[in-house]
């Protein structure tokens, strides 16, 4: 009997625990429920029909009849292009705006009320700002629209969404590829002057950019915020700007541009190593190279803007083109002299036949003087005989000047003709030039100051 009613007992605990949990979550459901509706009682309290007019500013500071003050502050998410043609870039952020308004101050229940959230921005006032460089952009509504707006109790509302723009970015392509480009993103007011509406950054931190931000072509070197209020016609306006500063990835371009173009040119020398004969292989060598660095040039050209200036790549690739033009003009100024040799090498050659043969019709008369028992020899030679003229050359020779011997002429020497004389001097001229372009060019635009241009 003892143990019946000890389990009794204890039946009848654990009932009453169970009701007192369910007494105590009913209880919290219903102030949850009371709680929610007080929410609904302050929005239409404040917001409800006749309480809140929307097409009025705010006031400014500490209730004055001054400017509204609005903060802003952004959230880059990503950037996807960079495009040089169309000198334009797209990025989409998290835009946020923030103002005190008085007349939405509302009684936040002992702390348990830390913020109303409304979705439609047309229920409250809302500063009329725009990007003024934008070409295109949308606002994100999968699988809502991203956009939200917080009243806080002392009145101050916080406005945020989620957008992506196409915004224009003028480029300076003057060092291109070795560059670095500017691109802002500027915010104003397009109705309210700076007398009704000013535009702050929010302090501390105003712009922040997503972490892993990855450009397929650039670098994001750093960012500076900076205001740019405008005067019209109609009043000045408030303005804020992003800079963000990009730096070109030059890798790429050494890879595709540069490399190719320099193994072309090198590759329009081994026309100053082939035989002299050899006009075919000379000529679509020459032509072939010629030909692929044309291609070359007007691929790199294709994917920029036609601007009236001058880029460094601009530069690279002439130069590439004129020593590949020039080599196939060294093969035509030695096929002209390898000509002139052999035109020059018969007129030699006949011009030793002839000498051979006076020499041979003077010595066949000094046989016949010397048969004669009763000639009697000349005192002075005549000055067509062939010992008179070697004997006035060693004089020629004994009296002419001693030069000093030329290393240069010395070298040049052992080429006999003038066309492979021109051949060798192209083997080491044309690498020699290349050789102090490539100093000047790189020395020239790599640690030349962006500011110059």
């Amino acid at each position: 009997m003892k143990m019946s009613k000890s389990k009794t007992r204890t039946l009848h605990c654990l009932w009453l625990f169970l009701l007192a949990c369910l007494c105590s979550a009913s209880l919290a459901n219903n102030a949850k429920i009371n709680f929610r509706e007080k929410e609904k009682k302050v929005l239409d309290q404040i917001l409800g029909q006749g309480k809140y007019d929307a097409r009025i500013r705010p006031s400014g500071i500490n209730g004055t009849d001054g400017p509204a003050v609005v903060r802003v502050n952004i959230f880059v998410r990503s950037i996807s292009k960079i495009d040089d043609v169309t000198m334009e870039y797209s990025v989409q952020l998290t835009f946020r705006e923030q103002w005190l308004d008085e007349r939405l101050k509302f009684d936040d229940f002992a702390g348990r009320l830390k913020y109303l959230t409304l979705t439609e921005a047309n229920r409250v006032w809302m500063p009329d700002l725009f990007f003024s460089n934008e070409k295109e952009g949308h606002f994100h509504n999968i699988i809502m629209p991203n956009v939200y707006i917080r009243i806080f109790p002392n009145g101050s509302v916080l406005y945020s969404i989620r957008i992506s723009l196409t915004l224009a970015c003028p480029m300076n392509l003057k060092l291109y590829p070795l560059d670095r480009q500017v691109c802002s993103l500027r915010m104003a007011s397009y109705g309210w002057t700076t007398a009704d509406l000013v535009f702050l950054w929010k302090e501390g931190d105003p712009v922040q950019v997503v972490k892993n931000l990855h450009l397929p072509r650039f670098t994001l070197e750093k960012f500076l915020t900076d205001y740019c209020n405008s005067k019209t016609n109609t009043g000045e306006y408030s303005c804020l700007k992003v800079d963000l500063l990009f730096k070109r990835e030059f890798s790429y371009y050494l890879i595709q541009i540069y490399i190719p173009c320099c193994m072309l040119v090198i590759v329009s020398w081994v026309s100053f190593w082939l035989d002299q004969g050899a006009v075919p292989a000379r000529v679509s060598l020459g032509v072939t190279t010629l030909l692929t660095m044309a291609t070359q040039t007007s691929g790199i050209n294709a994917s920029l803007p036609p601007v009236s200036y001058t880029k460094a790549i601009d530069v690279w690739t002439g130069v590439c083109l004129t020593f590949v033009f020039g080599a196939l003009l060294e093969f035509a100024l030695v096929n002209y002299a390898s000509r002139s040799d052999m035109h020059r090498e018969s007129i030699k050659k006949k011009r030793r036949d002839m000498e051979q043969a006076s020499m041979d019709a003077a010595s066949d008369l000094l046989d016949t003087d010397s048969n004669a028992t009763f000639a009697m020899k000349p005192l002075v030679r005549h000055p067509g005989d062939p010992l008179a003229l070697e004997k006035l050359r060693q004089c020629e020779v004994h009296m002419a000047p001693q030069k000093r011997p030329n290393c240069c002429r010395t070298w040049l020497s052992k080429f006999p003709t003038r066309s492979k004389r021109i051949d060798v001097i192209s083997r080491i001229t044309f690498p020699l030039v290349f050789a102090l372009f490539n100093l000047v060019y790189w020395s020239t635009y790599l640690f030349r100051d962006e500011e110059e241009n």
